[in-house]
């Protein structure tokens, strides 16, 4: 049995956006597990139009609720980027009848989602196999810090420490410098795009078997996953790629370049065709067919001396001024923006990636991040802000999913299974 034969109609008045027939209306999934990797991969299948029931043990709420670096009246905003588009309901899994409830929740859906450590299903007594038994369709998105399997796989994972033990954080920063960290929590964001990813491709094989399976991803994975050519650069050559500042070494011309009034913009033009518009733009044609610059192995190794000219030419000008004649020329350029000039931003605006989330909590509109990608037919959006309160849909869940009466939840509130 999947979530499809069994629907829930959102009535609740924290109903932000205009319901759409998402590409994953229809599809219900529960999310277990706190803070970034599972719930962001859950919130990207509610973007997407999924039915996302996320539950917390009673008493212990997700910390995620209490993030954020911006305090207004006593609420904090990380919640409404990751909170948002879900039901939330709560349940003692460590209970027999908590158990038991939360099976009956599973063979109704179709995805759960967990970032438990390896083993923690399995010892709670709803691992894999048994959610199997129940719903054959069942996909069971995994997130940990280092897999499900191998000899690390029972370490507890940070995004922090995956960044750095994948390789990833080793790349960033300046030559001879102590590596910093991007100002994100990007191993968690990565380990929840690959997840969604995998979830999806597991609904689709299910379209085709009717059978469900395990999508095991991990922090680490992830991050090594987007390292681009390292690997095969260290097995092929022996090269360990390493920091190289502003710009990626070998790649030119890509940098900050400087204006006139101090400030700096990205111009972008190690394509042959388009760093000869580069070259007519800066009045300096015969570039293009210079020894030093002519193709993209020439440019790499004179990297330095490409950089001094083209930052002695942009210096001269403002970044609008910049951004207007490379722009005309067909050269890639933009820049630098704070979080201020993005939400500013009137193409970001125009394409509704600046997008308001009604925070019942702290009773005000609040902008975030919109719905990626977009679909021509079947839209995502941002129904809710996020659940206010732990437990808060109980009756929806329970009663609207389970068919549970008011006065078997009462019963089961009482007793603190929920």
């Amino acid at each position: 049995m999947t979530g499809h034969t069994v629907l829930m109609t959102d009535t609740s008045p924290r109903q932000t956006g205009e319901r759409t027939a998402g590409p994953l209306d229809g599809v219900i999934v529960l999310e277990l597990g706190t803070l970034i990797a599972g719930p962001h991969a859950a919130r990207l299948l509610g973007d997407m139009g999924a039915e996302v029931i996320k539950i917390e043990a009673p008493g212990k709420p997700d910390p995620i609720r209490t993030w954020g670096q911006a305090e207004v009246d006593g609420h904090r905003f990380y919640w409404t980027v990751h909170g948002r588009n879900k039901k939330a309901a709560t349940l003692d899994l460590r209970s027999e009848r908590g158990r038991d409830l939360f099976l009956d929740l599973a063979e109704r859906a179709d995805v759960v989602v967990e970032n438990f450590r390896p083993g923690t299903l399995e010892r709670l007594g709803i691992g894999p196999d048994v959610l199997s038994e129940r719903n054959p369709g069942i996909v069971v998105v995994r997130v940990s810090g280092y897999g499900q399997t191998g000899p690390d796989s029972t370490r507890a994972g940070y995004a922090s420490v995956a960044e750095a033990a994948s390789g990833l954080r080793y790349l960033n920063g300046y030559p001879g410098q102590l590596p910093p960290r991007l100002a994100l929590s990007l191993g968690d964001t990565l380990a929840g795009m690959f997840a969604a990813q995998g979830a999806l491709a597991a609904l689709y094989r299910r379209s085709v078997t009717g059978k469900g399976q395990v999508v095991d991803t991990s922090l680490i994975e992830s991050c090594v996953a987007v390292q681009e050519s390292a690997i095969a650069d260290y097995d092929a050559g022996g090269v360990v790629r390493g920091p190289s500042g502003t710009r990626l070494d070998g790649i030119a011309p890509s940098n900050l370049y400087p204006t006139s009034e101090g400030t700096h913009v990205i111009i972008a033009a190690n394509q042959d065709s388009v760093f000869a518009r580069l070259c007519a733009a800066m009045g300096q044609p015969e570039l293009a067919t210079d020894d030093r610059f002519a193709d993209h192995a020439a440019r790499g190794r004179n990297q330095d001396e490409l950089d001094t000219l083209i930052g002695d030419w942009s210096r001269q000008h403002s970044p609008e001024k910049l951004t207007e004649i490379l722009g005309v020329a067909g050269v890639v350029v933009g820049p630098v923006n704070t979080v201020a000039e993005v939400v500013a931003d009137p193409h970001l605006q125009a394409r509704g990636m600046i997008a308001e989330h009604y925070d019942e909590r702290a009773q005000r509109t609040v902008l975030g991040p919109g719905v990626v990608p977009q679909f021509s037919d079947t839209p995502g959006g941002i129904r809710n802000a996020g659940p206010p309160a732990p437990g808060c849909d109980n009756e929806a869940v329970f009663g609207g999913l389970l068919g549970l009466s008011t006065g078997e939840i009462e019963d089961l509130r009482a007793s603190g299974i929920v």
